[in-house]
C-alpha cells in the first residue's frame, strides 16, 4: 500500500485458520495486532495518564470527536499540538467520528440526508455535523486515524431503518472521502477508515463491503454492533463481513467488547477492537482474570489477602494490594480503588491479547481460547 506521504501498511506475519497476527504501521508507531484499543473519549482515559497507559501495554488509543469538539474544540487542540501533543500521548491516536453519537444521542438530534443537527450535552447549542466537516475536526485533532462519519441505526434487526442508515453511511463515506483527499489525507499523515453498516442482515453486510471497500482506503471498520443485538446477531454480522473485507487492510470491529467477543471476532479475522468495558467495569469494582470475572466489593473478598491475579503485572497486582485492601476502597468510595481496577483491566485485556497474537504465531489459538472460555464460564455462578 505504497502512497505519497506516510506509508501505513499492515503486515501479516502469520495466520492460524482465518485468525492473523500481523503489525499495522502509522505515523506514531506500529501496533501489534490483534490489539485492544483504549477508548479516551475526552482526550483521557478515565483514571488513567499517558505514561501509565503505555506501561500496561497500551499501543493504540481513541479519542471522540464530538465530545472533544464540544469541550475545548478542534482549534484549541491544534493550537496545542493536535491530540498527540495535548494529551501527551506519542503512541497512534484513532479519532471516532461521532457516528455513534447519531445512534446513543437520538433524543437530542436529528437526521437527515445531509447529515445530522445535534443539541450539544454541554451547554444545548445546536451542532451540525456533515460528512465534510467531521472531517475537517478530525483533521484538526491531528489522529493517525480519522473514521468516516456514518449512521449507526438504533435496531439493528429493523429492516427498513437499517437500509436507509445503510445507504447514507455510504452517500456520506464518499463525502468523506472526497474532503478527506482535499485536505492532504495520507499526504499529512492521517489514515480514513470506512465503516461497514447492515445491522443484522447477512445481505445487507455484503451489500455494504462492497459498497465501502469500493473506495481504496487504508482500513475498513465493522460498525453497529454493540448497540443491542444479541449475541447471534453480532456474529452473523461479522460473519458476514469480515472474510469481504481485504486482506491487506486492517480490520476494526468497533465498540467490543468482552474476552469471548474477542475470540470470535479474531477467529473470523479482526485486528483490532475497542471498547469502555473495562474502565467502565473498573469504575464498578469488577475485575478481568484469566480466571473469570470478580466483582470486589462482595464480602467474600473482605479478607482476602490474595492480589487480584496471581502473576499479573499491572501496578495494583504488581505492588500486592490485596482484593481485601480493595474491597475497603471500593465500599468507602475512594477513588484508587477504581483507578487500580481500571489499570487492572487494561492490562488484562492487553495481556489477553499479547497471549492470543503469541498463539497465532505459534498455531495453537484453539487452546487458548478454551482455556479462557472455560475459565470463564467456571467463574460466572459463583460470581465473584
Amino acid at each position: 500500500m505504497q502512497r505519497a506521504g506516510f506509508a501505513f501498511q499492515l503486515d501479516a506475519l502469520a495466520h492460524d485458520s482465518r485468525a492473523r497476527a500481523g503489525v499495522f504501521h502509522t505515523p506514531h508507531g506500529p501496533v501489534r495486532t490483534p490489539s485492544f484499543m483504549p477508548v479516551g473519549t475526552r482526550a483521557t482515559v478515565k483514571g488513567v495518564d499517558a505514561r501509565t497507559l503505555a506501561q500496561l501495554g497500551s499501543q493504540m488509543i481513541l479519542a471522540n470527536t464530538y465530545h472533544l469538539h464540544l469541550r475545548p474544540g478542534e482549534e484549541l487542540i491544534a493550537e496545542l499540538g493536535g491530540l498527540h501533543g495535548f494529551m501527551r500521548w506519542d503512541g497512534p491516536i484513532l479519532t471516532d467520528s461521532g457516528g455513534y453519537q447519531v445512534f446513543s444521542l437520538s433524543d437530542i438530534r436529528r437526521i437527515d440526508d445531509d447529515g445530522a443537527t445535534f443539541r450539544s450535552v454541554v451547554d444545548g447549542a445546536q451542532i451540525r455535523f456533515t460528512p465534510e466537516r467531521v472531517i475537517e475536526i478530525e483533521a484538526a485533532l491531528g489522529a493517525d486515524v480519522a473514521m468516516a462519519f456514518d449512521h449507526c441505526p438504533s435496531k439493528p434487526d429493523a429492516r427498513d431503518e437499517v437500509e436507509l442508515a445503510t445507504a447514507r453511511t455510504h452517500a456520506w463515506l464518499e463525502r468523506c472521502v472526497r474532503r478527506h483527499r482535499e485536505l492532504g489525507g495520507e499526504e499529512r499523515g492521517q489514515a480514513l477508515f470506512g465503516i461497514v453498516q447492515g445491522g443484522a442482515f447477512e445481505d445487507l453486510r455484503a451489500r455494504s463491503v462492497e459498497a465501502v471497500c469500493s473506495h481504496d482506503l487504508v482500513g475498513y471498520a465493522i460498525g453497529g454492533v454493540s448497540v443491542g443485538e444479541t449475541r447471534e446477531q453480532m456474529l452473523v454480522a461479522v460473519e458476514a463481513a469480515a472474510p469481504r473485507l481485504p486482506a491487506d487492510r486492517p480490520r476494526y470491529l468497533m465498540g467490543v467488547g468482552t474476552p469471548r467477543d474477542f475470540f470470535d471476532a479474531i477467529e473470523r479475522g479482526i485486528d483490532l477492537f475497542d471498547c469502555v468495558t473495562p474502565t467502565r467495569h473498573g469504575r464498578t469494582h469488577q475485575a478481568f482474570t484469566s480466571h473469570g470475572t470478580l466483582n470486589l466489593r462482595n464480602a467474600v473478598h473482605a479478607r482476602d489477602a490474595r492480589p487480584i491475579e496471581e502473576g499479573c503485572d499491572c501496578p495494583a497486582c504488581a505492588h500486592g494490594y490485596s482484593r481485601a485492601y480493595l474491597r475497603h476502597l471500593a465500599k468507602s468510595g475512594e477513588m484508587l480503588g477504581a483507578m487500580l481496577l481500571t489499570q487492572h483491566n487494561i492490562r488484562a485485556f492487553h495481556r489477553l491479547m499479547e497471549e492470543t497474537r503469541a498463539a497465532i504465531l505459534g498455531g495453537s489459538l484453539a487452546a487458548v481460547r478454551a482455556r479462557w472460555l472455560a475459565a470463564d464460564d467456571a467463574a460466572r455462578p459463583a460470581a465473584g
